[in-house]
């Protein structure tokens, strides 16, 4: 009788890629559902477009520089699905394609493909479209389809918010996904549920941004209002725990979210930006290897490298 030894892990799971995309796919949904309640059928339109659009570019691609075609791990969905959730229902279609092609050629591919790019693929293309469109990516819709300042805008301009049951619900002007919080909850508990995220990075920021809004702010009501507008749910649900832009510790998830939080709320506060969640969320995956290193575990009776 002989004894095959090797290497670590040696735990075997039926989770793949595949199943973990399809599981944020499904979270996505009440998101989605809630955009077409609330914006109408043109949300479906722009969601399909950005999908479309990634998947196509990434088949391309890989079909072009002759490598494994990876359309089937349902990542290039899971992408255009985000990017979709980040834009206006009134975005030009063509301007959702091009950020879609964006995220999965110059920030996913070009990089090596799925865990190999150092930023979420999704905020880079809602940025660039940002910085590129300004005009469109800014033109909210109430959904009365009046255009209107979004809560953050309405907020730095000292206007009226909408009831806090409104701003729970989505009943307010913004982004596709950002807009309905009971939605994305749905969505977090479903992730949590399934074992696809932990609460660690959403909890941490979403709690930073309320600490930090409270003690400037002096309101508690100003924190909430501060944590249900913007895409601040939406990105600390979704984009801030991506597997390959985030610690793979739970201590640098903290950080992490801990960073991405006051990140937030100092461009808040004093940038000339009312939004910040995606520029903190990609300074923070800038800092990611560093924050894995310094909170990576030591082997018992291991020694340091």
């Amino acid at each position: 009788m002989s004894l095959i030894v090797s290497t670590s892990p040696h735990l075997r799971s039926r989770t793949d890629t595949a199943s973990i995309m399809r599981d944020v796919v499904i979270a996505l949904v009440p998101a989605v559902i809630a955009a077409v309640v609330i914006f109408g059928l043109r949300s479906l339109l722009v969601v399909a477009v950005c999908v479309a659009a990634a998947v196509l570019t990434e088949f391309l691609y890989e079909k072009g520089c002759k490598l494994p075609v990876t359309v089937g791990d349902w990542s290039a969905v899971v992408t255009g699905v985000i990017l979709a959730c980040n834009l206006p229902v009134t975005i030009p279609l063509w301007q959702a394609a091009f950020g879609s092609i964006v995220a999965i050629l110059v920030v996913k591919q070009l990089f090596g493909g799925l865990g190999r790019n150092f930023a979420n693929p999704a905020i880079v293309g809602r940025i660039v479209l940002f910085l590129s469109f300004s005009k469109t990516m800014t033109a909210w819709v109430f959904p009365d389809a009046v255009s209107t300042a979004t809560p953050l805008a309405v907020m730095a301009a000292g206007g009226k918010l909408p009831g806090l049951l409104d701003m729970f619900l989505g009943v307010k002007g913004g982004c596709l996904g950002e807009v309905s919080v009971l939605a994305l909850l749905i969505g977090f508990v479903y992730l949590l549920v399934r074992q696809v995220i932990t609460w660690h990075t959403p909890v941490a920021f979403v709690g930073t941004v309320f600490v930090l809004s409270w003690l400037l702010g002096g309101d508690v009501l100003y924190a909430l209002n501060q944590i249900m507008a913007g895409g601040l749910m939406l990105g600390a649900v979704f984009m801030a725990t991506d597997y390959a832009t985030t610690p793979s510790t739970n201590s640098g998830r903290l950080i992490f979210g801990l960073g991405c939080g006051i990140l937030t709320v100092l461009i808040r506060q004093w940038g000339s930006y009312a939004e910040g969640v995606s520029f903190a969320i990609l300074f923070m995956n800038i800092l990611t290897p560093y924050i894995s290193k310094w909170t990576r575990t030591k082997p018992f009776g291991g020694v340091k490298a």
